[in-house]
Formats: C-alpha cells, sequence, structure tokens
C-alpha cells in the first residue's frame, strides 16, 4: 500500500478520439479547417471593430471581447487535439493539464457573464430606449468588460490551486480530448472534497446567476416586442437580438445537459460531442451568426474592401 501511495503520477494520457483512429487523418483536416475558419472569423471582428468607427458603440464591443473569448478559447484546445490526433500520442503533464483547465473554466465564466451583459445591453436598447444612451455609457460598458474578465478569471484560480494539491495515483488515463474538471478528479487519490464544493459553488455563481439574468432581460424584451402594434417594428425589434438568443440556446443548452445530466447516463462519445459543441461550434457560429450577417458589419467590410 505505501509502495502504490508513492507511486504518483506526472503526466496523463489524453485518449483523445479513439473510436476514430481508422479515419483520424479525415478528423484532423476537418478539425484544422473549422480552427482556421474559427479563428479567421473572429480575428476578423477583432480587427473590424477597432477601425471602423461607427461600430463604437456597447454592442459591437461586446462582440468584439466574445470574439477574443472564443478566440482564445478554440487556441487552448484545438491545438493539442490536433498534436493527438496526428501523433497518436495524448501525454500531458499535471501542471499542463491544471493549466489548461483553468485557461478553459475561466473563459467559460467569462463567456457566460458576457453573454448576460450582451443580454443585458438589448434589454436596454429595446425596453428603454430614450434612456439607452445615457445609461449604456461608454465607462459602463468599459466597466462591465472589465469585471466579466477579472471576474471570469479571478475565482477559478482557488480550484486550479486544489487541483495542483491532489495526489494521482496509478491510473493516468483521461477518456476525453482535453483537461475538463470531471474526468481529471476522477483520477484523484486523495480528498476531492474541497476541490468539489468550490468548482460546485464557482459553476452557479457563474452559470446560474448569468443566465438568470438572460432568462429576465429577455422576458421583458419579449414583453416590450409584444407590446409593439406594426409587425414590420416587430421583426425589425426582434431581429436586433435574435442571434444574440440563437447563441445563448446554444451554448447554454450544451452546458446544461452535458454538466447537468448524470454522467453515468451519457457515454464519453456523447460528452466528447457536446463539449465540441461549446468548445469548437459555437466559437465557428458566433462571427457567422453576430457579424457576418449583421448589416453594420457587412457595410464597413464592404467600405474596406472597396478603398
Amino acid at each position: 500500500m505505501n509502495h502504490f501511495n508513492k507511486t504518483l503520477v506526472t503526466h496523463f494520457v489524453l485518449i483523445g478520439f479513439k473510436n476514430f483512429h481508422e479515419g483520424r487523418i479525415i478528423v484532423f483536416i476537418n478539425l484544422l479547417l473549422i480552427y482556421i475558419i474559427t479563428f479567421i472569423g473572429n480575428l476578423f471582428i477583432l480587427c473590424l471593430v477597432p477601425i471602423v468607427k461607427h461600430l463604437h458603440t456597447p454592442m459591437y464591443i461586446f462582440l468584439n471581447n466574445l470574439s477574443l473569448s472564443d478566440v482564445l478559447v478554440t487556441s487552448n484546445i484545438v491545438p493539442n487535439m490536433l498534436r493527438i490526433l496526428w501523433t497518436e500520442n495524448g501525454s500531458i503533464t499535471v501542471s499542463g493539464c491544471t493549466f489548461q483547465y483553468y485557461i478553459f473554466g475561466s473563459l467559460a465564466a467569462t463567456e457566460c457573464l458576457l453573454l448576460a451583459v450582451m443580454s443585458y445591453d438589448r434589454y436596454l436598447a429595446i425596453c428603454d430606449p430614450l434612456r439607452y444612451s445615457s445609461i449604456m455609457t461608454f465607462r459602463l460598458c468599459r466597466n462591465l468588460i472589465i469585471f466579466s474578465w477579472v471576474a471570469g478569471f479571478t475565482p477559478t484560480f482557488p480550484i486550479a490551486i486544489s487541483l495542483c494539491k491532489l495526489h494521482f495515483c496509478h491510473l493516468n488515463t483521461i477518456d476525453h480530448f482535453f483537461c475538463d474538471f470531471a474526468p481529471f478528479l476522477e483520477l484523484a487519490c486523495s480528498d476531492i472534497s474541497t476541490v468539489k464544493m468550490l468548482a460546485f459553488a464557482f459553476s452557479f455563481l457563474f452559470t446560474f446567476f448569468p443566465f438568470s439574468i438572460i432568462i429576465v432581460s429577455y422576458a421583458c424584451v419579449i414583453h416590450t416586442i409584444l407590446k409593439i402594434r406594426t409587425e414590420k417594428g416587430r421583426q425589425k425589434a426582434f431581429s436586433t437580438c435574435s442571434s444574440h438568443l440563437a447563441v445563448v440556446s446554444l451554448y447554454y443548452g450544451t452546458l446544461f445537459i452535458l454538466y447537468g445530466v448524470p454522467s453515468k447516463k451519457q457515454s464519453s462519445d456523447i460528452n466528447k460531442i457536446l463539449s465540441l459543441l461549446y468548445t469548437i461550434v459555437t466559437p465557428l457560429l458566433n462571427p457567422i451568426i453576430y457579424s457576418l450577417k449583421n448589416q453594420e458589419i457587412s457595410k464597413a467590410f464592404g467600405k474596406i474592401f472597396h478603398r
């Protein structure tokens, strides 16, 4: 028993997509293309918003930060996933795994907060348009952005520290393509009660609280839209928030299914597919849904291209 306790794990092995071994090259090419498109699409938003003056509004500034979050999320996970597919070597150090989870968890929390802030912005624009400019000032916009990033990265740090203090014995295989919390924790052979308590508090605070803000905001928005007399007016009002609502539904729907349903009722392959939705698919769709079909973005792109 003493010998077992002294045999501590220093490296993990990420299995990735073991069931796609024969078609791993095809999977690799598809994921690489998706990553490139995602990176270019979000980089396009990151470059366009600062240089086009009429996009210097809270809505597009929030969108700019959401694009930055999406780039960081995919860059934190996809390159290592591609390395595993190409080399068939999923080895990663315990500290490297902890750091990947810290970045992933922090960015997930930041994105939840940014989506909540964006829903509040749409609430003000539709429900209180006359006071929108006086309430959603650039100072408030800046403070909300700073809060989203700082609040997203700060509480995750104690969880990462707690993970660093855990001991991992004998088993070192993670049946996933990145270091997610649950499969990471399953390998620990020391007390995990503290880190689980911290993770639960963190998840509740940064998932359900922002989601509550989104629900209340859109309840008010829908109520206001239904009171508009003309159909054209209702369509115009709804078009300003439909893109955000679609991304929120996809993002939170996936999170609730993945982390709300007990893991024993889902296969590892289903978990991986659901994880792909919010780590790869959502960042891919965000610039398309939010911006590439947005009239203001299209006009700005047309002017720059013409020049």
